[in-house]
């Protein structure tokens, strides 16, 4: 997988799609920062998900890009215990938020996660009064579960039966 692209649109129109991180987009992907009063709810930066992804093998890190050019990070993970596929680090930029590329990123990478043949389900969580992740969820499909993954709230979207 070098990209995902299912022809996704931002509100500007700009192409979203997902790329693998290396040589040539690491640097950008790390310095992704949303805005100062997200911090209480997401990482200060992109590089704390891209260490993650480099430190802990469940996760793999992709960069969010509209028209290519780096707006975002996003990391999915598969974990056995439960048995489903995971979206975690979700960030788009300060410069980039407000037009739909959070949106259009997750539903790239549901769309391509749910086709793989053994997603039965996805998951993810977000902090309990992040109301803009809540509402961006709910409106995806992803219910809450009643459930807690580091005192966030779990969220799922069943993939098939």
């Amino acid at each position: 997988m070098e990209s995902i692209d299912y022809g996704l649109t931002d509100r500007r129109g700009r192409a979203v799609t997902l790329h693998e991180v290396g040589d040539a987009n690491w640097r950008a992907v790390a310095d992704v920062a949303p805005k100062d009063e997200q911090r209480a709810f997401i990482a200060a930066l992109g590089a704390r998900y891209l260490l993650l992804s480099l430190r802990e093998d469940e996760w793999h890190s992709l960069a969010v890009c509209a028209d290519g050019v780096v707006a975002g990070h996003v990391m999915w993970g598969f974990d056995p215990a439960d048995g489903a596929h995971w979206i975690g680090g979700l960030l788009v930029d300060a410069d980039h938020q407000g037009q739909g590329i959070g949106r259009a990123a997750v539903r790239t990478l549901t769309r391509w996660l749910g086709e793989l043949p053994e997603c039965r389900e996805l998951r993810l969580s977000y902090h309990p009064a992040n109301q803009a992740s809540a509402r961006l969820f709910e409106s995806l499909g992803f219910t809450p579960t009643g459930e807690q993954e580091d005192e966030e709230i779990v969220a799922a979207l069943p993939v098939r039966p």
